[in-house]
């Protein structure tokens, strides 16, 4: 298969339109998540391989805790694996960490918005992508680690809020530090 429609920083992010498990609505199967539905918010899309494994968990529970701020920052988390929605709220019963995310986890079974967001692996699961999408649907920054190593989720938080200052930041910015000036 060919993407001929390749992924690039500055342009706008593939659409997408899924099935999703919603912890906030832990019994409806049938929610349907499409980026369209967060127009106007920064949006976190971010990918892992399966459910029910080692180094997932560790990732979405530290999104889960980070998910007020990140809400707070005009962001929604969208978390996103090529397992069912029975197999989110199945894991959710499994983990109770998992079913207090707040954030709704897309079911995409056909890969298709893996393979847009090309970090569809040879095995038919997602690699452990990250894709930061400004309001208007652009976007601004992706990151994808292979399978077996974890992202940080407090530096995809800290990337939010560099890119909401609109001005150029430095290595290591954090918020309440200067930046370098309007970019």
């Amino acid at each position: 298969m060919c993407n001929e429609n390749h992924l690039q920083i500055g342009h706008p992010a593939p659409e997408f339109s899924a099935a999703a498990w919603d912890p906030r609505h832990p019994e409806k199967m049938d929610h349907q998540v499409s980026l369209k539905d967060f127009k106007g918010k920064w949006t976190l899309l971010f990918f892992y391989p399966l459910d029910f494994t080692f180094v997932c968990p560790t990732e979405l529970i530290r999104l889960g805790e980070l998910n007020k701020e990140f809400e707070n920052n005009n962001c929604q988390i969208v978390a996103a694996s090529t397992d069912s929605v029975f197999s989110h709220q199945a894991w959710a019963k499994q983990d109770p960490r998992i079913g207090k995310l707040g954030f709704p986890i897309l079911s995409d079974m056909s890969r298709d918005v893996a393979f847009d967001y090309e970090v569809l692996h040879k095995d038919g699961i997602a690699l452990r992508g990250a894709f930061l999408i400004d309001p208007e649907g652009v976007l601004q920054s992706m990151t994808v680690n292979n399978l077996n190593v974890g992202r940080n989720p407090d530096e995809l938080l800290r990337t939010l809020k560099a890119f909401q200052t609109g001005d150029l930041c430095p290595v290591n910015w954090d918020e309440g530090k200067k930046t370098l000036g309007k970019a």
